[in-house]
């Protein structure tokens, strides 16, 4: 079977980040949390793709994220800068498997959502960022959407 090419890549304004070879992308405006859960993630084993900027392109039927040159291995920490981290801490491309939007509180009990984007749709969560939860309710989500549980 042939593979699909990639489409032309976009710019969203949003995170990227790598767990165990598993893309997430981060959802919301500026001031939400994105950089904020993600060094969160970071510190629990994840890997940074793409800080505030993330190129996305549609390749063998999902998303696939990855940073622009600029700001590749690049992170803003609000009170620190913007920082490089090491090689260790990042990954140049995944393939997105959730979407996590952090702009809206989320529902007790929510109904199955998608981020639909290049014409691929994602599973998609609400979270808040700023809960301390919120890493392990994104893991457990992924783990979830991959099969395990």
């Amino acid at each position: 079977m042939a593979e699909l090419p990639e489409t032309l890549p976009e710019t969203l304004h949003a995170t990227a980040i790598d767990i165990e070879g598993q893309g997430v992308l981060l959802l919301g405006p500026s001031g939400s949390g994105k950089s904020d859960l993600s060094l969160r993630l970071i510190d629990r084993g994840a890997k940074l793709v793409a800080d505030d900027r993330v190129i996305v392109s549609a390749a063998l039927g999902g998303l696939k994220l990855s940073a622009p040159p600029n700001i590749a291995g690049k992170m803003e920490v609000r009170g620190l800068g913007v920082l490089e981290l090491p090689e260790s801490l990042v990954s140049e491309a995944t393939l997105a498997r959730l979407a996590v939007d952090l702009s809206a509180a989320p529902e007790r009990l929510p109904e199955p959502e998608y981020f639909e984007h290049l014409g691929v749709a994602l599973p998609l969560i609400r979270l808040s960022a700023f809960e301390a939860s919120a890493p392990i309710k994104l893991e457990w989500a992924l783990a979830l959407q991959l099969g395990g549980g």
